[in-house]
């Protein structure tokens, strides 16, 4: 149950993925939030995997292994990260796929599932599971990421940088120590002084300033016609539940096809990690597929 590591050319950039139970037919795709890696989805893609199911982790463009861009202003938008999904589908022969975003990993799927700015994605999405993400994002949340993510700091030593990350993701909810580390070693890159920062590109938060309203996609949101879960984490500054409450009224919703999940002790986002919201994904993605066979 090992995940295996690749790299494959994708709009004209090396993007890297990890792969869990390639050997299984029905595949998920799980994709990490805005200034964090693929290996944030471990501990989901192992339940998954046990469950009979492949699941395909990219790293975003300017984020964990895959390449960064040389354009950021034009490549670090979610109509470009569309691009790149689906180009990955393309390539791999993914032609049916569940979607599981983390943040702005769900803002990729719901411009995907909608077919907007890749019109072959909106029929491979057959279900769409939102971590903590909606059409609409609270601004003085944004704000607070762009604060952090925009200016990264660096440290002397890795366990510093653990610290840092221990104390900005804390809305995560519970994780064990080993989880923290490992949180801390697959989100490290040294720089030319010999520092430690988060492994990321700086530049990929000038979304926010170049593509202001880049996140604010209803218009993507109303035309999802595939069954959609939300996950929320009940202290999220992010997903406001005046905005879930619109979510409901809307889209995949009139058609029967939304549900909400409040996730207890999380803020944004929730980290996957813990039986009761693995099990909420699982058992969503269950329910998809049964509804898809009748």
């Amino acid at each position: 149950m090992s995940p295996t590591s690749h790299y494959i050319r994708c709009a004209g950039h090396e993007i890297h993925y990890v792969e869990w139970g390639a050997e299984h037919a029905q595949t998920v795709i799980a994709w990490h939030g805005l200034a964090r890696t693929c290996r944030d989805m471990d501990e989901l893609a192992a339940d998954l995997c046990s469950r009979g199911w492949r699941v395909i982790c990219p790293d975003t463009i300017g984020r964990g292994l895959s390449q960064w861009s040389r354009e950021p202003d034009a490549h670090y938008q979610l109509s470009f990260y569309a691009q790149i999904a689906a180009e990955l589908c393309e390539q791999l022969d993914l032609r049916r796929v569940h979607w599981v975003g983390t943040s702005m990993g769900g803002a990729i799927g719901m411009v995907c599932a909608s077919g907007l700015f890749q019109p072959a994605m909106k029929g491979r999405i057959a279900s769409l599971t939102l971590n903590d993400n909606a059409p609409e994002l609270a601004a003085p949340a944004i704000d607070r990421i762009r604060s952090y993510a925009g200016e990264p700091p660096a440290f002397d030593t890795v366990v510093e940088l653990e610290a840092f990350f221990r104390q900005v993701y804390a809305p995560y909810g519970w994780l064990s120590d080993a989880q923290w580390r490992r949180l801390a070693e697959t989100s490290t890159r040294r720089l030319p002084d010999g520092r430690v920062t988060p492994h990321y590109d700086p530049a990929m938060a000038r979304q926010f300033t170049v593509h202001p309203e880049d996140y604010l996609i209803w218009n993507h949101y109303d035309a999802i016609e595939v069954p959609v879960l939300l996950l929320r984490g009940e202290a999220s500054d992010l997903v406001l539940r005046e905005t879930v409450a619109q979510m409901h009224r809307r889209g995949p919703a009139t058609r029967g096809r939304f549900k909400a999940i409040e996730v207890p002790g999380c803020g944004h986002a929730p980290a996957l990690n813990v039986p009761a919201q693995v099990d909420a994904v699982a058992d969503f993605l269950a329910a998809s597929e049964k509804s898809h066979a009748a």
